[in-house]
């Protein structure tokens, strides 16, 4: 199925979720179906977990099934299709390494936000995981925020897993990043976006967030303010979170669990917006912080940014060193090291 924002290009509509059209609250999450060994969630590429996190209001309780994954930036479109080998040794695109980190948070309606006339290349990206994909065309560059909003008829009222198609990441422990995520949102039952301190060198390229630590909670951040790329000093002036080392501040892992306000606020912010664009998920996010319970939360797991000068090498070394393959990796990075040393 594809959709163009905006208007139907072949398409069946999307499940419309129980959470009531007036919904404004928070929601409530269950973590009791989240799975003991989340690392069997996909074994061959094709077979998803059993597990769900479940998502309820005051009225209703459904299951959070639903993930959007963004790829339609001019610079961002092509880097989930690349290859790399993954920790189990299989060559993929970085697409479908995206898809089975969402499979294994127990999610399995995902939509892909793509530039027109790119669905063709990530269906065959996607391999045996695209007859469950749904995509969505951003018909004009308007903003990242736009982009999510694109999806609006995808999420209906639930709650949804976000990620960006141009990250992967590397967990520190057996659960990946995304099921940490859920988790996490399940037990504080609000939205919660995975943030990473990051070096103010670095602050061009992401969404930031200003907060303090939720007492007695390690990693975990009520956030009172997001920004959009700020400068080192505008970030230095409203960005500090005590705790941090000198000159890093939380910035945005590119994965988010969100609940259906976001939607709102984000129709609202296209409207206004028009033509111009420039729609920002940040400013919707700082939006949401004011209106309902928003917390940030340290992941145990690394995110790696493909469209950085050398992201999609260093994310094959990362990928690399934390799998099955990591002594035969070391030995070459040690010959090839020695090599250069002689030169």
């Amino acid at each position: 199925m594809t959709r163009v924002c905006g208007r139907v290009a072949t398409a069946t509509p999307a499940r419309r979720g129980h959470f009531p059209l007036s919904y404004q609250g928070t929601f409530s999450l269950s973590s009791d179906k989240v799975p003991a060994n989340p690392g069997r969630g996909v074994d061959d590429g094709s077979r998803i977990c059993d597990s769900r996190a479940q998502v309820s209001d005051s009225q209703s309780s459904v299951d959070i099934k639903k993930a959007i994954i963004t790829a339609a930036g001019k610079h961002q479109r092509t880097l989930p299709l690349q290859s790399l080998v993954d920790h189990d040794g299989v060559a993929k695109t970085a697409l479908r390494i995206v898809i089975e980190e969402v499979l294994r948070a127990g999610v399995d309606q995902i939509s892909v936000v793509v530039h027109p006339g790119d669905q063709a290349a990530y269906s065959a990206a996607a391999g045996s995981h695209a007859k469950r994909l749904q995509f969505v065309e951003q018909g004009e560059p308007l903003g990242y925020g736009h982009a999510v909003w694109c999806a609006r008829e995808f999420a209906g009222r639930d709650a949804f897993l976000l990620l960006v198609g141009d990250h992967l990441y590397v967990s520190g422990k057996p659960k990946q990043c995304a099921l940490q995520l859920v988790e996490a949102a399940a037990n504080e039952n609000c939205a919660i976006s995975a943030v990473q301190a990051t070096h103010e060198s670095k602050l061009p390229y992401y969404g930031t967030i200003g907060g303090r630590l939720v007492a007695g909670r390690q990693g975990l951040f009520e956030i009172s303010k997001v920004l959009e790329k700020p400068t080192p000093t505008v970030a230095e002036q409203q960005l500090v979170v005590p705790g941090l080392r000198a000159g890093h501040y939380l910035c945005f892992f590119g994965m988010h669990v969100l609940t259906p306000l976001v939607m709102d606020i984000l129709d609202d912010e296209v409207r206004r917006a028009g033509a111009q664009g420039g729609v920002h998920l940040s400013s919707a996010l700082g939006r949401l912080a004011a209106r309902e319970r928003y917390l940030a939360c340290e992941l145990e797991g690394r995110r790696y940014d493909l469209g950085l000068k050398y992201g999609l090498l260093t994310a094959q070394l990362a990928i690399a060193l934390s799998g099955q393959d990591r002594e035969e990796v070391l030995a070459g990075l040690v010959e090839l090291l020695a090599t250069r040393a002689k030169v």
